[in-house]
C-alpha cells in the first residue's frame, strides 16, 4: 500500500468544481430501468447507453471519474476501445462496483447486510489490472421502528473496513457507502441521530482495520427528512444538519466526501449540495457529489433507446453534470434551471 499515491487519486476524485457519476447499476437494477421505457434489455443496449454516457462532449470538465459495473468495465466503444482505456484517455478515472448486494440480515428483520467479501482480494487485483483505480461498496440502513440496531450498524461498518484494507492492499481507493435510506416518515432529527451512529461505527472500524484515512473516500447520505415526512424539512436545514453530522463523525484526514442523491430529485440534489458548500465554505474537506439517478434520469428520459436521441441525452447529461459541479462549489442558482431549459 502507497498512502502517497492513494492519497493522490482520491484528492483528484474530489478536484475542485468535479465529482462522479456512479454508472455501476447492477443487471438487474438496469433491466429494471430499461423496462421502464420499454427498451430491450440486451448486451448491446446496455454497452450503448454506458459509452452514450462517457462520449458526452465536455463531461471531464465536471465528472473526475465513473463507477462502472464488472460487466462494464468489460465492455468497449464502438470503435473498440476499453471503456476504462476510454476514459483514462479523458482524464475520467475508471472506478468499479465491488459488492454483492445488501441481503436479509439473518435475526434482524427489515434490515440487511453487504455481502461480496469472499475472493474480494482477486478480484481487486484483476480490476486493478484493467485500469480501476478506486472502488465502491454500499450499505444500506434502514430507519424504522425499532432501526437501525446496534448489530446491523456494526455488521456493515465491519464489512465496509474489511473492503477498504482490501481495496488498498491493491493500490485502489476506496469509497466507503452507509448509505442511511430516504424510505419513510422519519424526521429529519432521527436521520441526523441514525446517520451520526452509523459513521461513527464506519470511521471506528475504519481504524480498527488499519485503514488509511488519507487514501479513503466517504460517499454519504444527506440528513434529510424521509420522503413520506409531513412537513419535510427545507433546503438550509438539510444542509446545515448534514454538515453538523460530518463535521461530528469525519476525521480531517479524509480527501473528501461525496453525497448519493438517494431518491431525492434531480434539483433538490443538486440544491441541497450547493447550499451546503454556499453555507459552510471552510470545511476540512471538500464536499461534491457522486450522483447515479439524479445525473441519469433525464438522458434515459430523452434517450429510450433510440439512436436518433443521443445527442440530445447527452446535452441533458452535460447540463445536469455543469449544474452539480456548480454546486460543489457553491456557485448553482436554481433560475440557471429555467434558464438553461
Amino acid at each position: 500500500m502507497n498512502i502517497s499515491e492513494l492519497n493522490a487519486i482520491a484528492k483528484a476524485m474530489v478536484a475542485k468544481g468535479k465529482g462522479l457519476i456512479a454508472m455501476d447499476e447492477s443487471s438487474p437494477t438496469i433491466a429494471k430501468r430499461f423496462k421502464q421505457y420499454g427498451i430491450d434489455n440486451s448486451e448491446e443496449n446496455r454497452r450503448a447507453y454506458r459509452e452514450l454516457i462517457l462520449a458526452t462532449p465536455d463531461l471531464n470538465k465536471y465528472i473526475s471519474g465513473a463507477i462502472l459495473y464488472d460487466e462494464t468495465i468489460r465492455q468497449k466503444t464502438k470503435d473498440g476501445v476499453l471503456f476504462a482505456q476510454y476514459m483514462q484517455k479523458l482524464g475520467i478515472i475508471p472506478g468499479i462496483k465491488v459488492d454483492a448486494g445488501a441481503k436479509d440480515h439473518a435475526g434482524f428483520p427489515n434490515e440487511k447486510v453487504t455481502e461480496g467479501l469472499d475472493g474480494l482480494r482477486e478480484r481487486l487485483k484483476e480490476y486493478y489490472g484493467m485500469g480501476a483505480r478506486f472502488a465502491k461498496w454500499r450499505a444500506v440502513i434502514t430507519i424504522g421502528p425499532g432501526t437501525p440496531s446496534t448489530g446491523n450498524i456494526e455488521a456493515n461498518a465491519h464489512a465496509l473496513a474489511r473492503y477498504s484494507a482490501l481495496c488498498q492492499e491493491a493500490g485502489i481507493v476506496p469509497i466507503v457507502e452507509p448509505e442511511v435510506l430516504i424510505d419513510g416518515a422519519h424526521t429529519l432529527e432521527q436521520c441526523y441521530d441514525a446517520t451520526v451512529t452509523t459513521l461513527r461505527a464506519v470511521f471506528r472500524q475504519l481504524a480498527e482495520q488499519r485503514v488509511a484515512y488519507e487514501g479513503t473516500i466517504l460517499k454519504a447520505s444527506m440528513v434529510i427528512s424521509g420522503l413520506e415526512a409531513k412537513p419535510r424539512a427545507g433546503v438550509n436545514e438539510v444542509a446545515d444538519a448534514t454538515v453538523r453530522c460530518l463535521l461530528n463523525t469525519v476525521p480531517a484526514a479524509l480527501p473528501g466526501v461525496v453525497f448519493l442523491s438517494g431518491g431525492q430529485g434531480n434539483e433538490e440534489a443538486t440544491a441541497h449540495l450547493n447550499a451546503m458548500n454556499a453555507r459552510h465554505p471552510k470545511l476540512p474537506w471538500p464536499l461534491s457529489f457522486s450522483y447515479s439517478r439524479a445525473l441519469q434520469q433525464p438522458v434515459m428520459d430523452t434517450w429510450r433507446g433510440s439512436p436518433a436521441k443521443a445527442a440530445e441525452a447527452q446535452k441533458q447529461l452535460q447540463r445536469r453534470a455543469r449544474f452539480n459541479a456548480l454546486a460543489a462549489t457553491g456557485t448553482y442558482q436554481p433560475q440557471m434551471e429555467r434558464e438553461a431549459a
